[in-house]
């Protein structure tokens, strides 16, 4: 009986195929959801948006500034050969959505909205956050300036909704 319990537990162990074609399902629809670069200075802005959208299964990429948003898409440097990519990937990963708040030293994110809309970039959709008392002028400038929706912060799991037709725009038409 023990030689028996002995062969199960080396069974076990090989390799199985039906696991290795979980495993490569499992990465291919890794492959397929869609990333989102968020930019906030905030750390709990930054923490409460990661959080809302993993929760909505989306694959997120923060970062703590205009500047690392710039250099995370090969923008930071003119000569990068990523700015001149038409393909919209680091890393491996595409970037579908850019969501990034409005006040930022530095390069604020009407700056990184501008810096989008005129490189290789400017097809993905950019979503502008505040949390500023009067909205209005700033959600004007942000959406002639070409963002695809201006959000009051902090951010609901509800406010997601509204990026779900922007995110499927920026799928590639078959």
């Amino acid at each position: 009986m023990e030689l028996m319990k002995s062969e199960n537990i080396v069974q076990d162990r090989q390799p199985q195929p039906q696991e290795e074609e979980e495993i490569m399902q499992q990465e291919e629809e890794e492959e397929q959801r869609f990333h989102v670069l968020a930019v906030d200075d905030s750390v709990i802005d930054r923490k409460l948006l990661e959080k809302l959208l993993k929760a909505s299964s989306y694959q997120v990429t923060c970062v703590e500034s205009g500047e690392k948003a710039l250099e995370y898409l090969g923008l930071l440097h003119h000569s990068s050969p990523a700015s001149s990519s038409s393909q919209h990937h680091h890393q491996g990963h595409k970037v579908n959505l850019i969501m990034t708040d409005f006040s930022m030293p530095g390069t604020s994110g009407y700056d990184l909205l501008k810096r989008i809309k005129g490189s290789s970039w400017k097809d993905v959709p950019v979503v502008v956050m505040s949390s500023e008392n009067v909205p209005s002028r700033i959600s004007i400038r942000c959406l002639e300036g070409g963002a695809e929706e201006f959000m009051l912060k902090p951010l609901q799991l509800s406010d997601l909704h509204k990026i779900q037709a922007h995110l499927l725009k920026s799928l590639p038409h078959s």
